[in-house]
Protein backbone atom coordinates (compact mmCIF):
# COMPACT_ATOMS: atom_id res chain seq x y z
CA UNK A 1 0.00 0.00 0.00
CA UNK A 2 1.53 3.04 -1.05
CA UNK A 3 0.75 6.95 -0.73
CA UNK A 4 1.07 8.76 -4.06
CA UNK A 5 0.77 12.41 -5.29
CA UNK A 6 -3.17 12.75 -6.16
CA UNK A 7 -1.55 13.21 -10.13
CA UNK A 8 0.49 9.99 -9.96
CA UNK A 9 -2.37 8.33 -8.18
CA UNK A 10 -4.66 8.72 -10.91
CA UNK A 11 -2.35 7.39 -13.29
CA UNK A 12 -1.88 4.17 -10.85
CA UNK A 13 -5.47 4.00 -11.06
CA UNK A 14 -5.99 3.70 -14.27
CA UNK A 15 -2.78 1.03 -14.70
CA UNK A 16 -5.07 -1.13 -12.34
CA UNK A 17 -8.45 -0.90 -14.36
CA UNK A 18 -6.77 -1.95 -17.60
CA UNK A 19 -5.04 -4.59 -16.28
CA UNK A 20 -8.14 -5.26 -15.04
CA UNK A 21 -10.44 -5.19 -18.02
CA UNK A 22 -7.34 -7.13 -19.46
CA UNK A 23 -7.68 -10.15 -17.08
CA UNK A 24 -11.66 -10.12 -16.95
CA UNK A 25 -11.62 -9.80 -21.52
CA UNK A 26 -8.86 -12.73 -22.11
CA UNK A 27 -7.51 -14.32 -18.41
CA UNK A 28 -11.08 -15.82 -16.87
CA UNK A 29 -10.85 -19.72 -15.88
CA UNK A 30 -13.22 -20.10 -12.91
CA UNK A 31 -16.60 -21.06 -14.12
CA UNK A 32 -19.58 -18.93 -12.24
CA UNK A 33 -21.79 -20.88 -10.29
CA UNK A 34 -23.56 -20.47 -6.90
CA UNK A 35 -21.26 -18.94 -3.66
CA UNK A 36 -22.23 -16.50 -1.43
CA UNK A 37 -20.75 -13.25 -0.89
CA UNK A 38 -17.69 -14.09 0.34
CA UNK A 39 -15.45 -17.26 0.36
CA UNK A 40 -16.64 -19.51 3.27
CA UNK A 41 -14.67 -19.03 6.50
CA UNK A 42 -14.03 -21.93 7.77
CA UNK A 43 -10.95 -22.22 10.04
CA UNK A 44 -8.11 -25.06 9.93
CA UNK A 45 -5.54 -26.54 8.12
CA UNK A 46 -4.91 -25.05 4.19
CA UNK A 47 -7.04 -27.05 2.06
CA UNK A 48 -5.14 -30.23 0.25
CA UNK A 49 -5.15 -29.61 -3.48
CA UNK A 50 -7.01 -32.97 -5.26
CA UNK A 51 -4.99 -35.38 -6.33
CA UNK A 52 -3.12 -35.18 -9.48
CA UNK A 53 -1.50 -38.09 -11.66
CA UNK A 54 2.09 -37.68 -12.52
CA UNK A 55 1.47 -37.03 -16.19
CA UNK A 56 -0.75 -34.15 -15.83
CA UNK A 57 -0.14 -30.54 -14.36
CA UNK A 58 -1.87 -29.58 -11.19
CA UNK A 59 -4.54 -26.56 -11.74
CA UNK A 60 -3.12 -22.87 -10.93
CA UNK A 61 -6.96 -21.93 -11.45
CA UNK A 62 -8.07 -20.02 -8.37
CA UNK A 63 -4.25 -20.16 -6.91
CA UNK A 64 -2.52 -17.33 -5.48
CA UNK A 65 1.15 -16.70 -5.34
CA UNK A 66 3.59 -15.34 -3.11
CA UNK A 67 4.86 -12.76 -5.96
CA UNK A 68 2.75 -11.14 -8.65
CA UNK A 69 5.51 -11.89 -11.78
CA UNK A 70 8.43 -13.29 -9.33
CA UNK A 71 8.36 -9.39 -8.38
CA UNK A 72 5.73 -7.68 -6.71
CA UNK A 73 4.98 -9.00 -2.63
CA UNK A 74 1.63 -10.99 -2.74
CA UNK A 75 1.78 -13.02 0.55
CA UNK A 76 -1.73 -11.14 1.94
CA UNK A 77 -3.40 -13.36 -1.00
CA UNK A 78 -5.45 -16.48 0.02
CA UNK A 79 -6.25 -19.08 -2.70
CA UNK A 80 -9.36 -19.58 -3.73
CA UNK A 81 -11.36 -22.24 -0.84
CA UNK A 82 -8.28 -22.18 0.93
CA UNK A 83 -9.08 -23.03 4.83
CA UNK A 84 -6.53 -20.88 7.06
CA UNK A 85 -6.09 -20.30 11.08
CA UNK A 86 -6.61 -17.09 12.53
CA UNK A 87 -3.33 -15.31 12.37
CA UNK A 88 -1.60 -14.32 15.58
CA UNK A 89 -0.34 -11.10 16.65
CA UNK A 90 3.06 -12.71 15.51
CA UNK A 91 1.90 -13.19 12.20
CA UNK A 92 0.31 -10.07 11.55
CA UNK A 93 3.68 -7.84 12.06
CA UNK A 94 5.31 -10.72 10.25
CA UNK A 95 3.14 -10.17 7.59
CA UNK A 96 3.20 -6.56 7.38
CA UNK A 97 6.71 -6.32 7.62
CA UNK A 98 7.45 -8.31 4.63
CA UNK A 99 5.08 -5.72 3.05
CA UNK A 100 6.58 -2.45 4.25
CA UNK A 101 10.23 -3.89 3.60
CA UNK A 102 10.43 -6.24 0.64
CA UNK A 103 13.50 -5.63 -1.26
CA UNK A 104 10.90 -4.92 -4.48
CA UNK A 105 9.69 -1.82 -2.52
CA UNK A 106 12.59 -0.10 -2.32
CA UNK A 107 12.86 -0.08 -6.02
CA UNK A 108 9.30 0.64 -6.53
CA UNK A 109 9.54 3.99 -4.13
CA UNK A 110 12.30 5.07 -6.00
CA UNK A 111 10.68 4.29 -9.02
CA UNK A 112 7.54 6.66 -7.90
CA UNK A 113 9.50 9.08 -5.99
CA UNK A 114 11.21 9.63 -9.79
CA UNK A 115 7.81 10.20 -11.28
CA UNK A 116 6.34 12.77 -8.54
CA UNK A 117 10.11 14.73 -8.71
CA UNK A 118 9.29 14.65 -12.53
CA UNK A 119 6.31 16.41 -12.37
CA UNK A 120 7.26 18.81 -9.77
CA UNK A 121 4.60 17.37 -7.28
CA UNK A 122 5.80 19.30 -4.49
CA UNK A 123 7.71 22.02 -5.20
CA UNK A 124 9.06 22.49 -1.96
CA UNK A 125 11.21 19.78 -2.57
CA UNK A 126 12.88 20.98 -5.10
CA UNK A 127 15.78 19.38 -7.82
CA UNK A 128 18.21 17.61 -7.93
CA UNK A 129 19.45 14.90 -5.89
CA UNK A 130 18.69 16.52 -2.53
CA UNK A 131 15.15 16.63 -4.05
CA UNK A 132 15.07 13.43 -5.06
CA UNK A 133 15.72 11.82 -1.61
CA UNK A 134 13.49 14.28 -0.26
CA UNK A 135 10.93 12.33 -2.15
CA UNK A 136 11.87 9.13 -1.91
CA UNK A 137 12.09 9.40 1.84
CA UNK A 138 8.58 11.21 2.38
CA UNK A 139 7.50 8.39 0.06
CA UNK A 140 8.67 5.51 1.86
CA UNK A 141 7.94 6.81 4.74
CA UNK A 142 4.10 7.28 3.60
CA UNK A 143 4.17 3.08 2.23
CA UNK A 144 5.44 1.86 5.60
CA UNK A 145 3.04 4.25 8.00
CA UNK A 146 0.03 3.02 5.82
CA UNK A 147 1.18 -0.68 6.06
CA UNK A 148 1.67 -0.81 9.77
CA UNK A 149 -2.05 1.24 10.52
CA UNK A 150 -3.69 -1.07 7.48
CA UNK A 151 -1.99 -4.84 8.11
CA UNK A 152 -1.21 -4.42 11.93
CA UNK A 153 -1.79 -1.81 14.36
CA UNK A 154 -5.29 -1.42 13.45
CA UNK A 155 -6.03 -5.54 12.69
CA UNK A 156 -4.64 -6.37 16.06
CA UNK A 157 -6.51 -4.34 18.23
CA UNK A 158 -9.93 -5.10 16.34
CA UNK A 159 -8.88 -8.52 15.86
CA UNK A 160 -9.21 -8.18 12.36
CA UNK A 161 -7.76 -10.22 9.57
CA UNK A 162 -6.11 -7.93 6.59
CA UNK A 163 -5.75 -10.78 4.48
CA UNK A 164 -7.34 -11.04 0.97
CA UNK A 165 -9.53 -14.02 0.15
CA UNK A 166 -10.16 -14.81 -3.39
CA UNK A 167 -13.85 -15.27 -4.67
CA UNK A 168 -12.53 -16.68 -7.93
CA UNK A 169 -15.98 -17.89 -9.02
CA UNK A 170 -19.15 -15.98 -10.77
CA UNK A 171 -19.28 -12.96 -13.48
CA UNK A 172 -16.89 -10.51 -14.10
CA UNK A 173 -19.29 -7.96 -12.16
CA UNK A 174 -20.03 -10.09 -8.99
CA UNK A 175 -15.93 -10.74 -8.77
CA UNK A 176 -15.19 -6.91 -9.53
CA UNK A 177 -18.09 -5.94 -6.66
CA UNK A 178 -16.55 -8.27 -4.26
CA UNK A 179 -13.01 -7.10 -4.87
CA UNK A 180 -13.30 -3.76 -4.06
CA UNK A 181 -16.06 -4.00 -1.34
CA UNK A 182 -13.28 -5.63 0.31
CA UNK A 183 -12.02 -2.16 1.21
CA UNK A 184 -15.40 -1.49 3.28
CA UNK A 185 -15.83 -5.15 4.44
CA UNK A 186 -13.19 -7.46 6.44
CA UNK A 187 -13.32 -10.51 8.28
CA UNK A 188 -12.62 -10.72 12.24
CA UNK A 189 -10.28 -13.11 13.69
CA UNK A 190 -12.81 -16.01 14.42
CA UNK A 191 -14.45 -15.74 10.28
CA UNK A 192 -16.89 -13.85 10.66
CA UNK A 193 -17.92 -10.64 8.30
CA UNK A 194 -17.51 -6.72 9.64
CA UNK A 195 -16.99 -3.33 9.06
CA UNK A 196 -13.21 -2.80 7.93
CA UNK A 197 -12.05 -0.73 10.28
CA UNK A 198 -8.85 -1.18 9.58
CA UNK A 199 -8.76 -0.20 6.17
CA UNK A 200 -10.82 2.94 6.33
CA UNK A 201 -9.66 4.12 9.56
CA UNK A 202 -6.05 2.98 9.36
CA UNK A 203 -5.83 4.29 5.86
CA UNK A 204 -7.08 8.07 7.38
CA UNK A 205 -4.86 7.79 10.58
CA UNK A 206 -1.83 7.12 8.16
CA UNK A 207 -2.83 10.38 6.30
CA UNK A 208 -3.13 11.65 9.00
CA UNK A 209 0.39 11.13 10.23
CA UNK A 210 1.47 12.19 6.94
CA UNK A 211 0.90 15.76 7.77
CA UNK A 212 3.74 15.79 10.19
CA UNK A 213 6.50 15.49 7.78
CA UNK A 214 4.71 17.21 4.51
CA UNK A 215 5.27 21.03 3.48
CA UNK A 216 2.72 23.06 5.45
CA UNK A 217 0.96 24.18 2.34
CA UNK A 218 -0.30 19.79 1.96
CA UNK A 219 -1.45 19.83 5.32
CA UNK A 220 -5.05 20.67 4.92
CA UNK A 221 -7.74 19.22 5.50
CA UNK A 222 -9.11 18.86 2.16
CA UNK A 223 -5.77 17.44 0.74
CA UNK A 224 -5.24 15.13 3.54
CA UNK A 225 -9.08 13.91 3.18
CA UNK A 226 -7.98 13.62 -0.88
CA UNK A 227 -4.97 11.31 0.50
CA UNK A 228 -7.19 9.30 2.09
CA UNK A 229 -9.78 8.41 -0.28
CA UNK A 230 -7.15 8.09 -3.12
CA UNK A 231 -5.27 5.42 -0.69
CA UNK A 232 -8.45 3.57 -0.23
CA UNK A 233 -9.16 3.48 -3.50
CA UNK A 234 -5.91 2.75 -4.68
CA UNK A 235 -6.08 -0.40 -2.00
CA UNK A 236 -9.37 -1.16 -3.76
CA UNK A 237 -7.59 -1.24 -7.33
CA UNK A 238 -5.21 -3.47 -5.91
CA UNK A 239 -7.33 -5.62 -3.94
CA UNK A 240 -8.91 -6.12 -8.18
CA UNK A 241 -5.75 -6.58 -9.31
CA UNK A 242 -5.22 -9.41 -6.93
CA UNK A 243 -8.51 -11.06 -7.61
CA UNK A 244 -7.97 -11.61 -11.34
CA UNK A 245 -4.04 -12.17 -10.92
CA UNK A 246 -4.79 -16.02 -10.44
CA UNK A 247 -6.75 -15.58 -14.02
CA UNK A 248 -3.90 -13.82 -15.57
CA UNK A 249 -1.06 -16.23 -14.14
CA UNK A 250 -3.28 -19.33 -14.91
CA UNK A 251 -3.55 -18.15 -19.03
CA UNK A 252 -0.39 -16.59 -19.12
CA UNK A 253 2.25 -17.02 -16.80
CA UNK A 254 1.85 -20.14 -15.41
CA UNK A 255 4.17 -19.51 -12.02
CA UNK A 256 3.46 -21.73 -9.77
CA UNK A 257 4.53 -20.08 -6.47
Amino acid sequence: MVHLPLRLSRRATVFFVWTVAFAAASGQTAQPGALPDAPSATIGAQQDPPPVSSSAQPSLAGKQTKRILGIMPNFRSVSVDARLPPQTVKDKFTGTAQDAFDYSDFVFVGFLAGIAQAENSFPEFHQGAAGFARYYWHTLADQVDEDYQVEFIFPVVLHQDARYYTLGRGGILKRTAYSFSRTIITRTDSGSETFNASEIIGAGAASGISDLYYPSVERTWTKTGQRWLVNVSLDGATFIFKEYWPDLNSRFFHQKD
